[in-house]
């Protein structure tokens, strides 16, 4: 059996992060989707995607084929829901594609002329980018009972204050020393070769994927996942970091999402919560107008190589696209389209050939090239987004 995912129709809703990957590429819980999906089915799996994504992400096509909406994470019964299709089918969850098995793959998810089975109960999936940080939860205490069932963590040192220590797991090679680590909310799960520096204070859920850092005194709690390679400090609730990007110094983050290769200069806060208790509305590519999000704590979303820099201001709900550099006093406005540069006194557009520049530096930082098949992806989201910068 050949395994797709592909970007369905909630793909422009994931904007900025699906710029520059595909929808089962964002990151939720310990795993991102991909990776959820590989693990469940023990199988690999292939994009069918933008076309300007799909050099770095290539599709694989077979005779018998499982085409599986990246939107929708897997579960024990959505496997075998799937599983049970016969060419030509399609499982559904109300009027939303979870995936279909055929000769053919479709990219967009047009089922036309497949029989339609409904799966009886409600998956988790998203929709939104605020639905990355509200759903964080429920996707990591999933993943960390898929990870860790039948197997023993690592020792934990003794110098460390536990509580709930059964909800708590290293894997080879983490670290945490003079730290308390409380579980009763949620697991707390330490990738390969993570580390927790001293006096720093956990409340899970968390996910610390491999290679990442939590530098001393930080402070996380509320479901909260930094992705791999990535560097935090100061204060984080709910928020999930994709990965290779950096908080490292104080300064609070919360209810947000941050793609690859970001940097949040120190001291920088978001705002999470508005003054009137309102519901938020935030940006939304698809409608191309500020949407209700129905929630009242959201923050910042920000796309793949944004900065900002010290002492930077967010407002609740603000949408920062793709390689924009936010650097003056004040606080920017809450959608600041991809390749931008300035700030609350206006923008520049933020030239790829600079832009570049920066990239390549932070991506050999970390061990990482920065080769053409990037800077095509990049040349294209430039183009793609001049429609929102009117400078």
């Amino acid at each position: 059996m050949n395994y797709v995912l592909f970007d369905g129709p909630e793909r422009d809703n994931l904007l900025p992060f699906t710029f520059t990957r595909p929808v089962g590429e964002i990151r939720l819980g310990i795993l991102n989707i991909r990776e959820k999906w590989e693990a469940y089915l023990k199988a690999t799996v292939s994009y069918a995607t933008q076309d300007y994504l799909s050099v770095k992400f290539p599709l694989l096509i077979d005779n018998d084929n499982i085409c599986i909406n990246g939107a929708f994470l897997p579960d024990k019964q959505v496997i075998k829901a799937l599983h049970g299709l016969q060419q030509g089918q399609a499982l559904m969850y109300k009027d939303r594609v979870i995936g279909y098995r055929s000769k053919e793959v479709f990219k967009v998810g047009n089922i036309t002329g497949l029989e339609q089975f409904d799966l009886g109960h409600e998956p988790l999936q998203i929709e939104f980018t605020w639905d990355i940080f509200s759903k964080n939860g429920e996707a990591l205490k999933a993943d960390f009972e898929f990870l860790t069932k039948g197997r023993k963590s690592r020792p934990i040192s003794k110098t460390n204050s536990l509580i709930c220590p059964e909800r708590i797991f290293l894997e080879e090679g983490a670290k945490v020393e003079y730290s308390i680590l409380n579980a009763t909310d949620g697991p707390i799960y330490l990738g390969k070769n993570s580390e927790i520096w001293e006096g720093s204070l956990i409340r899970g859920g968390l996910a610390l994927c491999h290679n990442a850092v939590i530098k001393m005194g930080g402070k996380l709690y509320g479901a909260t996942t930094i992705g791999p390679h990535s560097k935090v400090c100061g204060e984080v609730s709910n928020s999930v970091i994709f990965g290779y990007s950096s908080k490292g110094h104080e300064g609070y983050l919360g209810n947000a999402v941050l793609g690859e290769w970001c940097n949040i200069g120190a001291d920088s806060n978001n705002s999470n919560l508005k003054n009137n208790y309102a519901k938020v509305r935030m940006w939304n590519y698809a409608t191309e107008k500020f949407e209700q999000t129905g929630l009242q704590f959201c923050g910042l979303m920000m796309g793949d190589h944004s900065k900002s820099a010290i002492n930077t201001m967010f407002n609740t709900g603000t949408v920062i696209g793709v390689n924009s550099n936010i650097y003056v006093p004040g606080f920017p406005r809450n959608f600041v389209p991809s390749f931008s540069w300035g700030g609350a006194s206006g923008f520049t557009s933020y030239l790829p050939s600079k832009a570049f520049e920066a990239a390549k530096v932070m991506m050999e930082r970390r061990g990482v090239e920065f080769n053409e098949v990037e800077a095509d992806i990049l040349n294209h989201v430039f183009e793609i987004t001049k429609k929102w910068r009117n400078y």
